[in-house]
């Protein structure tokens, strides 16, 4: 068994802390009603079980745009960054001839890296889009609009969402981490502000999104991981980048809300969002993006706070044990991740990947 098992086996006594990295106290105990939430695998059969999976992905590769058939633009993203993540995780470098020529592939194929055309050279340059012509609210609901992120440049398109918000906070936070640059931290200070006053509930779930001209929000049912996923990821960074705990507070107890939600999981703890055997669609891919930014978090984010690193440990246990357990054909796995296993879609292994990769560095 693994030092953070038997670490996450002693959640079933008390995992219930006070952190001097939170504002307030708040349980991080594991769930006791969690499916498998140990794992006693080696890490070199983790590392094996997710070249199995990766492997399965390149006879879908279509090099003329670096996409894999049966999924589309950014979920073969996805893909690319599963495989850089594992090479990271295992200490390796067997991926690099495959993923650095095919992005390099990729965002040759499209000015400014957009498949879609929808954001030009001299829009970023005037810091406007002349596509947004309507008049939107300065506030909503007595909050700032300020670093909210229109979701597509399309002419009426006045939606603003936390996935798009969340990805231009995380986006900003590594530039700003990556060349010290104060106009990529205070970008990314104004996007998680946005999200933390506008549109994340009490309970720390972020919502989807909001319309800028009369501050209408999306249905309440309309609740996805990877809105908070990304947000996750985004104060993460943000909290190394600034030295400010607060941010750093702020993104565990959003973790802790989307790993104990009943939104996206039942009682077991399974994921049982984007589950869809038959076709794709974008929601197969969500929640790959929750399990990436867990992992980002557990890496080397969150190392002061190890209650949450034990939560977020247990968490992807339960999803990787699912996997094999519930939705796995040999090294192939369904989308719906409590089963059944089915044979090969492109979807389903590619929403698979994230969870394999995260596995190696909780084992």
């Amino acid at each position: 068994m693994s030092h953070f098992s038997r670490l996450a086996a002693l959640s079933l006594v008390s995992l219930s802390l006070s952190l001097a990295s939170l504002s307030a106290a708040q349980d991080l105990g594991v769930p006791l009603s969690w499916r498998k939430f140990s794992n006693s695998r080696p890490v070199s059969e983790i590392v094996g079980i997710s070249q199995g999976a990766i492997a399965y992905m390149f006879p879908q590769l279509n090099t003329a745009n670096a996409q894999f058939d049966g999924i589309g633009y950014w979920q073969s993203g996805n893909v690319w960054a599963s495989m850089a993540n594992h090479d990271y995780r295992a200490g390796s470098t067997g991926y690099y001839s495959q993923v650095v020529p095919q992005l390099n592939n990729a965002f040759s194929l499209y000015e400014n890296y957009d498949e879609w055309g929808a954001v030009t050279q001299d829009a970023a340059n005037a810091g406007r889009i002349s596509t947004k012509t309507p008049s939107f609210q300065g506030t909503c609901d007595g909050e700032s609009m300020v670093g909210g992120v229109f979701w597509r440049a399309e002419t009426g398109d006045m939606s603003i969402n936390s996935v798009t918000t969340g990805l231009y906070l995380t986006l900003s936070a590594y530039l700003a981490e990556a060349t010290g640059d104060a106009k990529y931290t205070d970008a990314a200070i104004r996007s998680a502000n946005w999200i933390r006053n506008v549109n994340m509930r009490d309970d720390y779930i972020v919502l989807d999104s909001v319309v800028a001209t009369d501050c209408s929000r999306s249905a309440a049912g309309w609740l996805f991981t990877y809105n908070s996923g990304k947000f996750i990821e985004g104060l993460n960074v943000l909290a190394d980048v600034t030295g400010d705990a607060s941010w750093k507070s702020l993104g565990a107890y959003v973790a802790n809300a989307a790993m104990k939600t009943t939104a996206w999981q039942g009682s077991d703890g399974v994921i049982t969002e984007g589950a869809s055997p038959d076709s794709n669609n974008d929601g197969v891919g969500f929640k790959s993006i929750l399990l990436r930014a867990l992992d980002e978090a557990y890496n080397r984010r969150q190392g002061d706070n190890e209650a949450l690193r034990i939560l977020i440990h247990s968490y992807v246990c339960v999803q990787f044990n699912a996997l094999l357990d519930l939705a796995a054909t040999g090294y192939t796995y369904s989308s719906a991740w409590a089963g059944p296993p089915q044979g090969f879609t492109t979807w389903g292994q590619m929403a698979a990947l994230d969870v394999l990769v995260a596995a190696i560095h909780a084992a």
